[in-house]
């Protein structure tokens, strides 16, 4: 048969089923790119958490066609039964509500003697992405077919997709509304459920309201596109949508965005607000925009590897001190441990080797993740976080040296810098492990010791204030204050007030405290301040994450003394971000006073997160 002729008689054959009213097989497209979630597309089956059925089977020539969802899993798979060999299912997914689809994915034929088979699972959502997927199952018996559609309603706790704005908590409108020729269209917010909807007014019968949802900061919606839509009724001049979540937590997408869109009826065009987050509370705002950019699937935020243990950090201190201890954070902690544990080569995590258990020649890298799994370990009480913990701060404590300054620890396995951030962070960690550990008298032992000798090394200069470290000849070098190193030793001596009651320590972090809130090398009108946040000044990716730190231990020592001063100064931080520092997206920037030019991206969220938090938890 020649190739033509093969050609026309299956075009013949697609024709006759579209004939008889069967669905044609889709036309094959370029292969899927995988999709990652908590599972890579193509995990089995068996390893689904659970299996339910979310429409209706279909009979096609007498076999049974089903569609499985895994609801905790966000996957999905398809199978055929009653069939004979040769008999082919597989999954259709769809990112823009079955407008156009990815097919034949995972397409399984029965073989030999079987009756049935069944496909691979599959992603619903897509968090790298910021897309969530519609899915279906077809199959190819004699004919072709498929479910419907599966389009997994978005639920935020008890708040759903669809519920009435009747219903709402509260009636916010976070951006300006907009006019289209005599329409007022707005977009409202119920703040508390992170809901929203949209109104049209000033209208007339046949004008249309709807929302876009943008799980991407607006970037892109196109499954989120004309929610709600609804026309305004004959003899009225307004209406309104139902109202919609901004938050997928069975999804793992957070931070979605919304804006509200209308269309007068005698014209095609349109117009829409701004797009914009809901904000059940400050902090909450901030967490939610931080988790946006969160890898899913690797389990950190990317392209900054102590970046991230900080950033994990500021979300474990917003859930444990607003009370947060729902699974939409437990599970970021858990997935971060168990996707980072391992090794990695250069260039995969950090610019170093990572060599298991979070260690690297970097060794203040190594400390910061020891910080994240104490804090872990504090929310979760799970001991494999505390046994982390142990692990890299005796990695740490090797690099204790006496032979040099008489102590302390280097910063880098070269042995080349003795500074102040490796030790302020090895401080605080010996610390914390003699509280958390029952009978512990080592690492009380070697806290006493790095405390003599931080407060005899001259990392802290006569005016209260901490340079960055060491000169080759134990000298402070007087290179810049920055706020983290002021703060970790702030936090480092109340942690070792509380443990011993020594009166110097807490001494010490009261003078570290108030040299940082009054000096203009770190505060200047009452605002904390890096110095590279001053005139035409930019931070780097690592400066962009100190004065988080600084707050969150001068939380602690706001909470040791239940000073009014400290406390002030933490309200007025959050007060200064939240009013001047901000867009509607809850973007949080760098310079917390809003001067220009600003930096925003996730860096710069999970330090303001901090402020936030410490304010929320006064």
């Amino acid at each position: 048969m020649s190739a033509r002729l093969h050609r026309f008689l299956r075009g013949l054959l697609t024709l006759a089923i579209a004939l008889a009213g069967l669905v044609v097989l889709p036309t094959p497209s370029r292969a899927a790119t995988p999709v990652c979630a908590l599972a890579c597309d193509t995990l089995d089956p068996s390893k689904a958490q659970r299996d339910t059925f979310p429409v209706p089977d279909v009979n096609l020539n007498g076999r049974i066609l089903r569609l499985h969802m895994s609801d905790p899993d966000s996957m999905a798979w398809a199978s055929i039964d009653n069939g004979v060999s040769g008999d082919a299912v597989w999954l259709d997914r769809s990112w823009d509500r079955g407008a156009t689809w990815e097919g034949l994915l995972g397409k399984a034929t029965i073989p030999g003697s079987w009756t049935g088979t069944r496909t691979l699972m599959y992603n619903l959502t897509d968090p790298v992405g910021h897309r969530r997927g519609w899915l279906r199952a077809c199959a190819d018996a004699a004919g072709v077919t498929c479910t419907d559609w599966v389009r997994p309603t978005v639920c935020d706790g008890t708040s759903c997709d669809g519920a009435d704005p009747a219903t709402a908590a509260g009636d916010d409108r976070p951006v300006p509304s907009t006019t289209l020729f005599g329409r007022t269209i707005s977009l409202h917010v119920d703040q508390k459920n992170a809901m929203a909807w949209g109104v049209i007014e000033n209208g007339g019968a046949g004008d249309e309201i709807w929302l876009d949802r943008s799980w991407d900061g607006g970037a892109t919606w196109p499954e989120g596109s004309s929610l709600g839509r609804t026309g305004v009724p004959s003899g009225r001049t307004t209406t309104r949508t139902a109202m919609f979540a901004t938050r997928d937590p069975g999804g793992l997408l957070f931070g979605g965005a919304v804006r509200a869109c209308g269309r007068e009826a005698a014209h095609q065009e349109g117009s829409c607000t701004a797009w914009a987050r809901p904000a059940p509370t400050r902090a909450r705002a901030a967490a939610d925009a931080l988790m946006a950019s969160y890898h899913t699937y690797e389990g950190w935020w990317r392209s900054s590897w102590w970046n991230s243990a900080v950033a994990l950090t500021s979300l474990i201190d917003f859930a444990e001190r607003t009370g947060q201890r729902d699974d939409d954070w437990a599970w970021v902690i858990a997935r971060t441990f168990e996707q980072n544990r391992g090794t990695f080569p250069a260039g995969a995590r950090s610019s170093d080797p990572v060599e298991g258990h979070f260690i690297s020649r970097a060794i203040d890298d190594a400390a910061w993740w020891g910080v994240a799994w104490l804090a872990a370990y504090d929310h979760t009480h799970d001991r494999r976080y505390l046994d982390e913990a142990v692990t890299i701060t005796s990695y740490v404590h090797q690099y204790w040296d006496t032979g040099s300054c008489g102590g302390g620890v280097w910063w880098d396995r070269e042995r080349t810098y003795k500074n102040a951030v490796t030790n302020g962070l090895y401080l605080w960690l010996t610390t914390s492990l003699h509280q958390r550990i029952s009978g512990d008298t080592v690492w009380g032992d070697r806290a006493a010791t790095a405390a003599t000798w931080y407060l005899g090394s001259g990392l802290i200069n006569g005016a209260g204030l901490v340079n960055d470290g060491l000169t080759g000849d134990c000298r402070n070098n007087s290179q810049t204050v920055w706020s983290y190193n002021q703060g970790l030793a702030i936090g480092a001596f109340t942690q070792l007030w509380r443990s011993t009651g020594n009166g110097q320590y807490l001494d010490t972090a009261r003078r570290l405290a108030d040299a940082a809130i009054t000096s203009t090398a770190l505060t200047r009108d009452g605002v904390l301040t890096e110095s590279c946040d001053t005139g035409s000044g930019a931070c780097d990716d690592n400066q962009k994450q100190f004065k988080g730190i600084f707050i969150r231990h001068l939380a602690d020592l706001a909470d040791a003394t239940g000073s009014t001063t400290y406390r002030a100064y933490l309200k007025k931080q959050a007060d200064s971000i939240w009013s001047t520092d901000r867009d509607p997206l809850n973007r949080l920037g760098q310079r917390w006073a809003g001067t220009t030019p600003n930096q925003v991206d996730w860096r710069t969220q999970a330090s303001a997160l901090g402020a936030l938090t410490a304010a929320d938890g006064l």
